[in-house]
């Protein structure tokens, strides 16, 4: 309990710094095109996004982080309140959610290194793997250094990986609409709110609420920040308003400059700026564009490495995993941990060779990514609302309005909308139905194979440590007995 009342006060992190790494870990130029595809509607699902999933997981990032202010995030907060098994579960969903994570995110990378010098490469599937395994191997030895190195990276890939071709992509899309030229998309209220009346617009309205995963990642930060029952959630609801406004504006521009089929998810976004910088007579921008692109995604990868695998680390220190787990270097960082996330990740990128396109593949990583993690967010609003009953008079920062009503309403909501889109997100979207039902086949079956293993492994580990402990215990009886019995 010490540990967590009076956190170390090295290496502090900067409520601008925090909110840079929200920023980083979570908003993705990459995302654009898929929002893109629902027009002027996108508005409407941002919004519902934001009021039933974003917004209630950053409160309740918020609350519990300003509460318990130890390592190890939320294996911390859902160990509070339904004990060590279930923590173990949360932080492992947290952590292996990468694996499939990373090379979704990669892929973005690769296709935006691609139209630096040969945009032909951005569907080329062992170009992509390739770029995505060097850079794998990169982002984890950058994450050997200590937090500040890992912070810097964060910090400076928001900005110019993120934030400025975000605000760039908005005005050029601005000026392409004002100087006359015509827009994909007609502004009609008719438009603004869609008719949800097919199985297609479900599955859609389900990928949307959980466009914004991960908010609550920071919090393995919480004890390097001054004063964080205070400045984290400061941070937090900043990182908010960029996110949600970039995401909002960034959408709309690609949507009225690029037709919605002719948009490719892993390469859209360099698809939309080489469009505007030829109408502005700028080619020669979409390269250097494309290459702050790619910086960005490598420091996505760089800021989501570190974050969970601290919680992972916690785990092995309780002894639920193999000692060799608990393994840091001299800056504190797990590295042994690291090693294995990566090698599991180089391997499991390994299935965009598989697949028909590298889009469909891209959809296939960031679909298996949402299901592991939503697993994770059930439990993390659940322990919110246990919490409130069983810890009442632990401090909080921050407090989500409205007492015990409060905290019910908003962690329902969100509970809702997760089992919403888990329940959705195991059927194949049309871009992978259109390509045979071998396709659909591999997609499920990629989906319920990933999620059967990954949320047994922690709770094979738990059990194993539980009886191997439960055996030392019985054993060291036996010893006192005899040696009783013998003196």
């Amino acid at each position: 309990m010490s540990e967590i009342n009076n956190p170390q006060k090295s290496s502090k992190l900067s409520v601008f710094t925090l909110m840079m790494i929200n920023v980083a870990a979570i908003m993705s130029l990459r995302a654009l095109p898929g929002l893109a595809e629902y027009g002027w509607s996108l508005i409407f699902y941002l919004t519902l996004a934001s009021v039933c999933f974003f917004i209630p997981s950053a409160l309740v990032s918020a609350e519990l982080a300003s509460g318990w202010q130890g390592e190890g995030g939320v294996y911390l907060w859902v160990k509070e309140a339904f004990g060590a098994k279930w923590g173990f579960v949360a932080i492992f969903m947290q952590w292996v959610e990468n694996l499939p994570w990373f090379p979704a995110v990669l892929a973005f990378g690769a296709s935006a290194i691609a139209y630096t010098f040969d945009p032909a490469l951005a569907e080329n599937k062992w170009f992509i793997v390739g770029v995505i395994q060097v850079t794998l191997w990169v982002t984890t030895f950058l994450n050997f250094r200590d937090m500040k190195l890992s912070a810097f990276f964060s910090s400076s890939g928001a900005i110019v990986g993120t934030i400025i071709p975000g605000i760039l992509i908005i005005v050029l899309g601005l000026i392409h609409v004002f100087s006359g030229k015509p827009s994909e998309i007609s502004f009609s209220w008719d438009g603004l709110i869609p008719d949800i009346d097919s199985l297609q617009q479900l599955m859609l309205l389900a990928a949307m609420l959980v466009s914004f995963l991960g908010i609550e990642m920071s919090a393995v930060h919480v004890n390097e920040v001054d004063n964080p029952s205070k400045n984290y959630p400061r941070a937090i609801f900043a990182a908010c308003i960029i996110i949600i406004s970039l995401s909002t504006f960034g959408s709309l521009a690609i949507a009225m400059v690029l037709p919605a089929d002719g948009v490719s998810l892993s390469a859209g976004v360099c698809q939309a700026f080489d469009k505007l910088f030829q109408i502005h007579k700028m080619p020669f921008m979409t390269p250097i564009i494309c290459f702050l692109l790619a910086y960005g995604a490598l420091t996505m990868v760089v800021t989501w490495m570190v974050g969970p695998s601290k919680g992972i680390r916690e785990v092995a220190k309780e002894g639920y995993l193999p000692k060799s787990w608990q393994k840091t270097n001299q800056y504190g960082i797990p590295t042994n941990i690291l090693i294995i996330q990566t090698s599991l990740s180089a391997v499991l990128s390994c299935a965009i060779l598989f697949m028909p396109t590298v889009s469909s593949a891209f959809m296939l990583m960031s679909a298996l990514a949402a299901q592991l993690y939503l697993i994770m967010y059930l439990l993390m609003f659940a322990a919110a609302i246990r919490l409130r009953y069983t810890h009442p008079d632990v401090k909080r920062g921050y407090t989500i309005p409205g007492g015990k009503p409060g905290i019910w309403i908003v962690s329902l909501v969100a509970m809702v909308t997760c089992m919403f889109v888990i329940v959705f997100g195991f059927i194949p979207p049309h871009a992978v139905r259109s390509e045979g039902i071998w396709s659909s086949i591999y997609y499920v079956g990629f989906l319920l194979t990933g999620v059967i293993v990954f949320t047994s492994v922690p709770l094979i580990f738990y059990h194993r440590s539980v009886h191997r402990t439960s055996l030392e215990g019985e054993i060291k009886v036996g010893v006192a007995a005899t040696d009783k019995v013998n003196a």
